[in-house]
This record gives structure tokens, sequence and C-alpha cells, in this order.
């Protein structure tokens, strides 16, 4: 992404432990970003202890992030997408369908899984 500033992200499971580990480059990503999308299902990933999970917490609690839930319509279109791309893991397509709506920038560990349901999805790596 260089010195350009995000638009938006939506973080995955992988940027979430990203936030647990203090990765600093991360950590300025988030910074920098006009405002943060975080899918109910992927906080559900990662969300075991949160006294043990202070760094999580706070970010997660912050104003710029906003947590979406896991509606009907948004179970039924991550179950299409599911479908149409040959997947089964609801949470990534839930990713990938937030990114769309929002036209953000997803970060992730791993992009293989969510370029396989969207191979356009513009992705960060941390």
């Amino acid at each position: 992404m260089g010195a350009k500033r995000p638009r938006s992200l939506v973080l995955d499971a992988g940027a979430l432990i990203g936030i647990e580990r203090a990765d600093r480059r991360l950590v300025r990503l988030l910074e920098l970003a006009e405002d943060i999308h975080v899918p109910a299902g992927v906080v559900a990933q990662v969300w075991r202890n949160p006294a043990r999970q202070v760094r999580l917490v706070r970010v997660l609690g912050s104003s710029p992030v906003q947590i979406h839930p896991m509606t009907f319509a948004v179970a039924q279109a991550a179950g299409h997408l599911c479908g149409a791309a040959g997947t089964s893991d609801v949470i990534d397509a839930s990713v990938v369908l937030l990114a769309r709506t929002t036209g953000a920038v997803v970060v992730t560990s791993d992009p293989t899984d969510l370029l396989d349901i969207d191979p356009h999805l513009e992705v960060a790596q941390c």
C-alpha cells in the first residue's frame, strides 16, 4: 500500500492475531485507516480470553472499528458465494462480501483462500 492512505480495511482472523501479537506494521496500517470493518464471525474465530487479549479488546472496541453481524441475508449470500466458489468456509466468504460492499482492502495473513473466492479482491498481507 505504500505511502497512500488506505480508504478502509476489512480484517480477517490472521489480522486480529497480528493485533494480539503487536505486529508493528499492522498497528501502523490500522492507525492510517479511515475505517476498519470486521465480520462478527472473524471475532468468534479468535476470541478466547479477553483478560489475556487486551490489545484485541482495545482495538475491537475503538471508534474506527465496526463489527458487522452475520445476519440472515449475509448468511445466505455467504453460502451462495461458497457454492459458486466451490469452498465451504462461510467466514472467509463473509470477509469477501464485506470487502465488496465497503470497497475495502482485506488485511490477512493468508490471502490464498480469500483470492480463491474472489480473485479480484484487493488484499494486504500481514
